[in-house]
């Protein structure tokens, strides 16, 4: 049996609810869902030297590649300044012990280059939909 999607399409706005991408994406009434958001913050080892750097940000970008890949991750970049908070991820989990055992994957965490605050979140779940649209925009590989 073929199920059709639901729609509902405001005059105002021409918007169309599509209730099957809802459904897929873990989308409540609002759009939106649950996830946990980490603030990658400067840890205490970072006395590395420019290769070892070099080496463990390698290891780190990897991490967030599979993590991505497996659907764990919805969105992770660093930030442009040089406070102490370096980056956000935005983990696809509705737990912080969920988050927290992805984050001890991670070489920057376990070199202590990096540490995590973790915190529940609430946002679009039209985040779910970035990982695959980076693929077809990026012309350079990380």
């Amino acid at each position: 049996m073929k199920i059709e999607p639901t729609t509902t399409e405001s005059p105002s706005t021409s918007i169309v609810f599509d209730s099957m991408l809802a459904t897929k994406l873990g989308a409540d009434e609002y759009g939106m869902r649950q996830y946990v958001l980490a603030f990658l913050k400067a840890g205490p080892n970072r006395d590395q030297d420019s290769t070892e750097t070099a080496q463990l940000m390698r290891k780190h970008l990897d991490n967030i590649k599979r993590m991505a890949e497996e659907g764990k991750l919805a969105v992770a970049g660093p930030f442009l300044d040089e406070g102490d908070i370096r980056g956000i991820y935005i983990f696809n989990v509705k737990t912080i012990e969920e988050a927290k055992a992805l984050t001890e994957t991670d070489p920057a965490i376990q070199e202590g280059r990096l540490i995590m605050e973790l915190h529940p979140w609430y946002g679009s779940a039209g985040l779910m939909t970035v990982n695959e649209v980076h693929k077809k925009i990026a012309k350079n590989k990380i």
